[in-house]
């Protein structure tokens, strides 16, 4: 059994030496005959063979990677929107006012209306007019530029209407006629407003404008600034709700373009509203003055997004008989009355003493000198800068 394996195993050793002995000179051959047709094809064609393929994967040449796919954006290939309208943009214009300055900025300049949208310049606050002349929303720096605008708003504007024509219009906005409506809330007359108006104004003569909130504080400051942005005509005032018309010769084929806000932008940081100490008065004092006021008996209570409009003429006659009022605003955001005492400031005037447990507590001060009502007739505006002070910080 032994020799049977033995023999078993040398001749297996034998064949696969013959094999591989085979194999190699079958491999010599076919390279030779490689190098020969290779030789022959150089020298009748010229022919160069490719190099052979490395085994080294570093000395391949390396790919150049893809580059990152990149969406589509809307603002590619658009050009600048250019809009001839002569005065500042901004987000508010009944709330803001140029007259004021901030102190900071609570973001970095960057425009609401998008990156390279609009051909103004943002200064965090608006966007500046394209005419240098045109300094401010409220100013008259320029009376050429005021009365091109006047002439403007009375070419659109056209004869006055008569009364009959004039309540004909005020009934065709009643709720019961149509419900095209323009709310005008805390935010007062907004930028992206003016473009709801003139969209409104395609289809119906005149629009009914909703006003509830801080805004109805000054009505005035409030009509006054959508005549002279949009061009039209108040003719109707009930309360908080206005009617506003567009004009004989309004033509919405030729309606300014007004360029929108992709987002609200943040509000800069102004001075302090209340300060460490009342003017005229010590520390132990203005201490004192807080804590009596706070016990003062409150003259009215406000409601949420109200109609304040008689909020003025209360406290001009309250202050006819004590020297200190206290407004109930619970349920308010700390915004919305700390912008309703910054208006009272300047419309009563007065002193703001607090604003401790959401109460607005106002002093009339020493000197104080009872001023007469303004004649509740809108009809005749005379245009006046807007409330300086409503944008100050609310701290």
């Amino acid at each position: 059994m032994s020799l049977i394996r033995v023999s078993r195993q040398n001749s297996s050793s034998i064949s696969f030496s013959f094999a591989l002995l085979l194999t190699r000179r079958l491999h010599r051959a076919s390279s030779a005959e490689t190098v020969s047709v290779s030789s022959r094809l150089r020298d009748r064609y010229n022919f160069q063979p490719p190099p052979p393929i490395s085994e080294n994967p570093d000395q391949e040449k390396k790919k150049k990677p893809k580059p990152q796919y990149r969406p589509p954006s809307s603002l590619e290939g658009v050009k600048k929107v250019h809009s001839d309208l002569p005065f500042d943009f901004r987000f508010s214009y009944t709330e803001s006012s140029s007259s004021v300055r901030p102190i900071g900025l609570r973001e970095p300049k960057y425009s609401p209306f998008g990156p390279d949208w609009l051909d103004r310049e943002w200064t965090g606050v608006c966007a500046l007019a394209v005419d240098p002349k045109v300094e401010s929303v409220d100013g008259v720096e320029d009376p050429k530029l005021e009365e091109k605008r006047r002439k403007v708003r009375k070419k659109i504007q056209g004869p006055s209407l008569t009364e009959a024509e004039r309540k004909f219009v005020v009934e065709l906005c009643q709720r019961n006629k149509t419900k095209r409506q323009i709310n005008l809330g805390r935010d007062g007359l907004t930028h992206n407003m003016l473009n709801d108006i003139y969209n409104h104004w395609k289809h119906s003569e005149a629009v009914r404008v909703k006003c509830l909130g801080v805004p109805t504080l000054d009505m005035k400051n409030v009509i006054f600034h959508l005549e002279d942005k949009t061009y039209g005509q108040v003719v109707s005032k009930h309360c908080g709700t206005l009617v506003l018309y567009r004009g004989r010769n309004y033509d919405p084929k030729k309606r300014p373009k007004i360029p929108l806000m992709l987002w609200k932008p943040h509000e800069p940081v102004y001075p302090r509203l209340i300060k460490t100490t009342i003017d005229g008065l010590s520390i132990e004092e203005t201490k004192a003055m807080r804590k009596k006021g706070l016990a003062v008996p409150a003259l009215t209570k406000l409601a949420k997004n109200g109609y304040y409009g008689s909020l003025v003429p209360m406290v001009r006659d309250a202050f006819l008989v004590s020297e200190l009022v206290r407004i109930d605003c619970l349920g308010l955001e700390k915004k919305d009355y700390k912008k309703i005492g910054a208006k009272l400031r300047d419309l009563v005037p007065c002193i703001l003493v607090t604003f401790d447990k959401e109460q607005v507590v106002i002093w009339r001060g020493k000197d104080y000198s009872p001023l007469e009502d303004e004649d509740g007739d809108f009809s005749s505006l005379i245009p006046r800068k807007s409330c300086k002070s409503c944008i100050e910080d609310r701290h």
